[in-house]
C-alpha cells in the first residue's frame, strides 16, 4: 500500500503542466507508468526524461527513485525520527522485516547506518560524475546531471538525462569513458549487494571467514555473475560483425558495463537491438537474477539462485540437507526460493504472452521487456514505446509486483495458517 500510494502521488505530480517542458498536461496513464518505473527503480520510459520533463518533473522523478530505492518503510521511519515520535515495537518489527534485519535490537542504529551510507555513497558518486559532466554541460547542468545519475545508478533505476544529446541514448556516448563507467558500475554494485553485506564488511573488513553465510553467498554469486558474462561479451558478442566498429578498449569497457547493468540498473552503453540471440538470453537471465536482498536492486535475488543451485547439488549427492561453509540451510529457505522463482517465471511468461498477443509483437522482444519490468531493470529493446495502453498496464503491474517482492505479495493475499492439531497421512510423490 505504501508503494502504491507513492506511485499515485507521483503520477499526479507528473500530470501537472509544470512537470513538462512545453507546459502541457501529460496523460495520466503515461504519468502512472513513469511514476511506477521511478518508484520501482526500473527505468522503463515512454518519454525521454530530458526532452519531455522539465526540471520540476525531473526533480519529482529522482525523488521517487530515492524513495523507491531506500524503501517506503525506511522513508517513513526517517519521518518518524525527524518528528520526534517514539518508535513502537510493532514499527520496529515492520522495519526489521523491510530491511531483512536480524532482530529488533539496534534496528534504529542500523537504519541510521543505512541512511548515512546511502547519502555518502551517492554524494561521492555525484562529485565524480559532475567532474566529467561540468566541462561538457556547464556548472549548473553538470552538477544536476551528476546528482541525478548518481542517485539513479545507486538505486539501480537507470533513468538518465542524456536526451540532451540524443533521445533514449542512455550512456552510449560514454562507452569508453573511465570515470563515468567505473563510477556508474561501482554505484550499481554497491547499491545491489545489500545493506546486510555492507554491515558485515564494515564489521569484519576483508576477513571473509567471519562473514555471515548470507554475505558469503551474495559476494560469491555476485562475483560469478559479473565476471562470467563479461568474458562472454568480450570474447564472443563484441567480436560479431555488427560490432566491428568498436576498438579493443571500447569492447573491454562495454563488456564490463553490460555485465553489471542487468543487475537491475537499466543503463546501457551499446545498442541492445543489435545483440545476438544468445546475448539476449543471457541478459534476460541476469535481469531476472538481479541484485541481493535488502538492497536497492530487484530480481529474484542472488541468494535465491545460490540456494537453488546448492539444493540441486545436494540432491545429486543424495545429501539429507544443504550444507555450505559448515552451515546448514533451513528447509523454509529452500521453499521460499522455489516459490519466488516459480512466481517470477509465471509472471514473466504470462505478461510476455499477453503483450505479444494483444499488440502482435515478437515474443522474444516481449520476454526481454517483461523481464526488464518484473526484475525492475529498465533495459529495453524498444517494445515499451510501441505498446498499447493495455500492455502498458501489464508492464506497470509487473514493475509493481517485482519491486514489492514476490513473498510480500503472496503473504499479503494468503490466509493466515490455522493451528492444525491432526495432520493428514504422509505419502511420497515421485518427482522427475
Amino acid at each position: 500500500m505504501g508503494f502504491a500510494g507513492i506511485i499515485l502521488f507521483g503520477a499526479f505530480l507528473l500530470m501537472l503542466p509544470i512537470s513538462s517542458r512545453d507546459g502541457s498536461f501529460t496523460p495520466f496513464l503515461d504519468c502512472l507508468f513513469t511514476s511506477t518505473s521511478a518508484v520501482c527503480v526500473t527505468g522503463l520510459i515512454i518519454y525521454d526524461t530530458f526532452t519531455h520533463w522539465s526540471f520540476f518533473g525531473q526533480l519529482v522523478i529522482i525523488s521517487l527513485i530515492q524513495i523507491g530505492g531506500m524503501g517506503v518503510i525506511t522513508v517513513a521511519l526517517i519521518l518518524f525520527l525527524l518528528s520526534g515520535k517514539k518508535i513502537s515495537l510493532r514499527q520496529r518489527l515492520i522495519m526489521n522485516d523491510s530491511i531483512s534485519g536480524s532482530g529488533t535490537g539496534g534496528i534504529i542504529r542500523f537504519t541510521g547506518f543505512i541512511i548515512k551510507a546511502i547519502l555518502t555513497v551517492e554524494l561521492c558518486g555525484a562529485l565524480l560524475l559532475a567532474s566529467r559532466f561540468i566541462p561538457q554541460m556547464g556548472i549548473i547542468n553538470g552538477i544536476w546531471a551528476g546528482i541525478f545519475h548518481s542517485i539513479s545508478a545507486f538505486c539501480n533505476a537507470g533513468f538518465d538525462l542524456m536526451g540532451q544529446y540524443e533521445p533514449f541514448s542512455s550512456l552510449c556516448l560514454y562507452i569508453s569513458d573511465p570515470i563515468v563507467n567505473l563510477t556508474i558500475m561501482a554505484l550499481i554494485i554497491i547499491g545491489g549487494i545489500g545493506f546486510i553485506v555492507w554491515k558485515d564488511i564494515l564489521k569484519n573488513g576483508l576477513n571473509f571467514r567471519n562473514y555471515k553465510l548470507h554475505s558469503k553467498l551474495v559476494l560469491i554469486t555476485t562475483a560469478l555473475i559479473l565476471i562470467l558474462p563479461a568474458l562472454f561479451f568480450f570474447f564472443y558478442e563484441f567480436n560479431l560483425p555488427q560490432w566491428e566498429w568498436m576498438t579493443i578498449e571500447e569492447k573491454a569497457w562495454a563488456s564490463a558495463f553490460q555485465s553489471v547493468t542487468p543487475r537491475t540498473a537499466g543503463f546501457n552503453t551499446v545498442d541492445l537491438t543489435k545483440y545476438s540471440p544468445t546475448s539476449y538470453l543471457i541478459t534476460v537471465i541476469l535481469m531476472l537474477i538481479g541484485g541481493s536482498p535488502a538492497s536497492t536492486a530487484g530480481g529474484f535475488k542472488t541468494t535465491t539462485i545460490a540456494v537453488l543451485i546448492l539444493c540441486s547439488i545436494s540432491f545429486m549427492k543424495r545429501d539429507e540437507s544443504i550444507n555450505v561453509f559448515n552451515r546448514r540451510i533451513a528447509n523454509d529457505t529452500i521453499n521460499n526460493a522455489v516459490t519466488v522463482l516459480f512466481m517470477y517465471i509465471f509472471l514473466l511468461f504470462a505478461g510476455s504472452s499477453i503483450i505479444s498477443i494483444v499488440d502482435g509483437l515478437s515474443l522474444p522482444d516481449c520476454v526481454f521487456e517483461c523481464a526488464s519490468a518484473i526484475a525492475t531493470v529498465g533495459l529495453s529493446c524498444g517494445v515499451t514505446a510501441e505498446c498499447s495502453e493495455f500492455s502498458r498496464i501489464v508492464l506497470i503491474t509487473l514493475m509493481y509486483l517485482g519491486r514489492v517482492g514476490g513473498l510480500t505479495i503472496l503473504f499479503a493475499i494468503s490466509r493466515q495458517p490455522e493451528n492444525v492439531i491432526v495432520h493428514k497421512p504422509l505419502e511420497d510423490v515421485t518427482i522427475g
